[in-house]
C-alpha cells in the first residue's frame, strides 16, 4: 500500500534524526536519566501523603507518563520542518498529509515505549510492584498502546500549531501537564469533578492505565480487556481528528499558493 511505504520512508528520515539527537550514552544517561528521575521523584512525594495503593498508582501512571512526554514532541518535531524549510517539500508530496507527518517524528513513541518500560521494569518493583513472566506482554502492549495514542493525540495538536509554531513547546508541555491530573496519573480519576472526568475519558491514556493497573492486580480479563479497547477506539478517534485537520490545512496552503504555511 502506498500509505505504507510513504510512513516507512518518512519513518527512516525519522530514525535518522534520532541519530543524529541522540547517542547511546546521552539517550540512557541524558533522556533517560532525566524521566527515571521524574518517575521517583513523583512516586516518592506520594509515600509520605498515601499508602501502598497509592504509591502503586503513581509509580505505574508516572512510569507510563513518560511514553506521553515523549509522544508529545510530535507537536515541537513537526514545526521544526518550518524552521529547516523542509515543510514545502512535504506538503507538496503527492499523498495524505497525515502518512507524512506520522511517519516523519515516528521516532517519539519508540523511544518513548523504551523509556517507560524501563522505568515499569526497573524502577516499579521498587515501590512494591510485582511483575510475573505471563504479565511482561500484556504491559509492553498496554504502553505501546499509551506512547501510539498520545501521539496521535500530538499529531492533532502539531496540525492545529503548524502556522503558529513558535507556540509549539507551550502547547505540548500544556497537553501534557494537563493530561496528568485529567489521566489519572497523579489522582484517581473518580475524586475528578464529572466534566474533568468527561475529558479524561477521550484520551487513550486514562484507560490504558486502568487496563494496566487491572494487569497489576491480577483481575479478570473484561477489567483489562473493555478499557484496551476503549483506548483503541479513542486512539482511532485521535488519528482520524488528525488526518482531517492536516487535510484542511494543506488544502489551504495548496489552494492560497503558500506550500510554507506562511
Amino acid at each position: 500500500m502506498q500509505s505504507l511505504r510513504v510512513i516507512g520512508r518518512s519513518a527512516a528520515v525519522a530514525f535518522a534524526d534520532a541519530r543524529a539527537i541522540y547517542t547511546w550514552r546521552t539517550w540512557t544517561f541524558g533522556w533517560l536519566g532525566r524521566m527515571l528521575a521524574q518517575v521517583v521523584f513523583f512516586t516518592y512525594l506520594g509515600t509520605k501523603v498515601g499508602g501502598a495503593e497509592q504509591t502503586v498508582r503513581l509509580v505505574l501512571g508516572n512510569a507510563v507518563m513518560t511514553s506521553v512526554v515523549e509522544s508529545l514532541s510530535v507537536v515541537a518535531s513537526t514545526g521544526w520542518e518550518r524552521m529547516s524549510g523542509t515543510l514545502p517539500l512535504l506538503v507538496a508530496a503527492p499523498t495524505r498529509p497525515v502518512w507524512v507527518f506520522f511517519g516523519r517524528s515516528l521516532q517519539w513513541p519508540v523511544s518513548g515505549t523504551a523509556t517507560s518500560l524501563v522505568a515499569l521494569f526497573g524502577l516499579a518493583p521498587l515501590f512494591g510492584v510485582s511483575w510475573q513472566a505471563a504479565q511482561v506482554p500484556a504491559v509492553v502492549a498496554l504502553v505501546g498502546l499509551a506512547a501510539l495514542g498520545s501521539y496521535c493525540f500530538g499529531l492533532l495538536l502539531a496540525a492545529l500549531v503548524l502556522r503558529a509554531y513558535g507556540l509549539r513547546n507551550v502547547v505540548s508541555n500544556a497537553a501534557y501537564l494537563l493530561m496528568m491530573p485529567l489521566c489519572g496519573v497523579l489522582v484517581p480519576a473518580e475524586v475528578l469533578p464529572g466534566p474533568a472526568r468527561a475529558v479524561g475519558a477521550l484520551l487513550p491514556l486514562t484507560h490504558v492505565l486502568t487496563a494496566l493497573r487491572g494487569v497489576v492486580a491480577h483481575s479478570p480479563p473484561a477489567a483489562v480487556l473493555v478499557p484496551t479497547g476503549m483506548a483503541v477506539l479513542t486512539t482511532i478517534g485521535w488519528f482520524a481528528a488528525a488526518s482531517f485537520a492536516f487535510d484542511v490545512l494543506v488544502r489551504g496552503a495548496r489552494r492560497s499558493g503558500t506550500l510554507d504555511l506562511t
